[in-house]
Parts: structure tokens; sequence; C-alpha cells
């Protein structure tokens, strides 16, 4: 859950540039490392307290959760990241099918313009930033992307878009800004300043990278090969150890300890994604998104 979302509308143009411009001095570390603490407490009263409270600000669908009972889950982190029952998400069955990693919302999409991807209207930023010089950006290049943002009601599992074979992962520590709308408008290259998890993928339609983001309150990132990733803010990108792991379309790839937003990129004409796919469209895990055309 990303500082500063709100369940319904959004924050004026004045509002929202004050809310950008206050991440600057907020102590965002120390938040984050605070709400971790809190939402893995166990203790019931106060782990019901702040599921309740969540519920009653945010309209979520328990009904789809494979544990339906909010006083079930032993904290609150295992709540927000909650698997769904058998069937919530049909994958998109055709070969050719790429599916949605997540639920959630496009914040961009489309070309990648030599190395540079739209981050909001008249901002941009760059591969060779987002990837953190890794020598495989270039593969990238005028490429397909797409970013989608999680809200804090959405459901907070990563999933394969396609059948892949894992080829690197990398945390690269950074910032935590938040990663809303209201901040992606203001603050300069901010998926590539905050701190996220490369991972990369050989399938067959070429390479494919999700990027996993971190930001305000997001305590932690997992993926399903690694588990819980919360290194230090500071220092070097760090390759994580090599695992030999092949996942299937539709396949759990990791989950946000608290939400955020992927990053999806694609090879140069591999890719065609839906008519369909523009900014503001919501998706769900296992849609349709695109296709793979070679």
């Amino acid at each position: 859950m990303s500082a500063g979302d709100a369940p319904n509308g959004s924050a004026s143009p004045a509002g929202s540039r004050a809310f950008a411009g206050l991440q600057y001095l907020l102590p965002k570390r120390a938040l984050s490392a605070l709400v971790r603490a809190a939402t893995r407490v166990r203790i019931a009263w106060f782990k019901n307290a702040l599921i309740g409270a969540f519920l009653k600000f945010y309209r979520v669908d328990l009904a789809e959760a494979a544990e339906p009972a909010p006083r079930a889950y032993a904290s609150f982190n295992d709540f927000f990241t909650r698997a769904l029952r058998p069937g919530a998400r049909p994958i998109a069955p055709a070969a050719e099918a790429v599916a949605s990693p997540v639920d959630g919302r496009v914040s961009e999409c489309g070309t990648i313009d030599g190395e540079r991807l739209i981050q909001a209207k008249g901002r941009d930023y760059t591969l060779r930033e987002l990837l953190a010089g890794r020598p495989w950006a270039r593969r990238f290049e005028g490429g397909s992307f797409a970013t989608i943002y999680l809200a804090p009601h959405d459901y907070h599992r990563i999933h394969m878009p396609l059948d892949g074979r894992l080829v690197e992962t990398v945390f690269v520590p950074g910032r935590l800004f938040s990663v809303n709308g209201a901040t992606a408008r203001h603050v300069p290259r901010l998926f590539a300043r905050n701190e996220r998890l490369l991972t990369l993928f050989d399938t067959a339609a070429g390479s494919f990278a999700l990027i996993m983001v971190g930001a305000l309150n997001v305590a932690s990132m997992a993926t399903v090969w690694n588990g819980e990733i919360a290194p230090p803010g500071r220092g070097a990108p760090t390759r994580l150890p090599d695992v030999d792991i092949a996942l299937g379309k539709g396949g759990e790839l990791g989950r946000f300890n608290m939400g955020s937003t992927v990053i999806l990129l694609f090879e140069a004409a591999r890719v065609e994604f839906s008519p369909t796919l523009a900014a503001g469209t919501c998706v769900r895990v296992g849609q349709a998104i695109g296709r793979c055309i070679a």
C-alpha cells in the first residue's frame, strides 16, 4: 500500500504537487520499517483492528479469497497477501496469449522509444536507468512495455505472463517514494529511483523482464525462488543467487508485502498488446493483454 492512496477520487493538481514534495522530507525508510513491523504483529486484537480498519477504508472482495474470513489471518500481512480461491483468475488459454501478471490499473503502456519509457505525461526515463545498467537492457530497446499500478484493495500476488525460465534476479537499492499517479506526475524518473527487484526470463517469444518497484510503506518484496527480499536501502545492485526454475504462464512469481507497481518489458517485434490496453485500463491476473507475434 503506497501512502497517499485514497479509496475514491484523485487529488487536485496543487494537492498532488504538495504530496509529492512532502515525500522528499519524510523519513521514508523509517516509516516503511515501522509499517513492516506493524503488519507482521500476530496479537489478535491488534491485527484484527488493522484488518478491520482497512476493510472499512477500502472495498475488498473477500468472496474470491481462499480464506474469506478476515479474522482467520495470522497477521495483517497474511491478509494483504492472501491467496485467491481456485478458479478465481482464469488464465488466458491460447498459447500465444500474454496474461496480465497482476490485478491493477495500467499507468502507461506502449512502444519503448529507443531506450526511453513513458512514466507520465511529460516525464520519461531510460531502460539503462530502470535496469541499473544491466547489459541485457539493450535487448528491450524499441520493444514494448506496460506499467501496472496495484492499489491497496487489489490482489497482491504476481504471476507469470508467459511460460518462462528464470535467467537472473537483481535487487536494486533506492528511494521509497509513493508510486501512485500523483507522485508519478511530479517526481522525475520515479521508477528508476525507487528500490526495485529485476527479474529476467527466457521464453519461446524471446526475453521478458518483470520489474517489481518498491514504494513508501512497501515493507518488502518476495519471489517464489528467493523468498522475502528486504536488503538495506543503500549500496550497489546485488545479483541474487542463481536458481534453475521454470514457471508456467499464470504460475505465481512473487508478491508485494504491501502494494506497489510492476513493469513488464518485451523485446521488439515479439509482443503486440491488445488494442484496448491503454493508460487507465483495469486488468486482472490471467486476462489476455496481448499476444506473441514472433
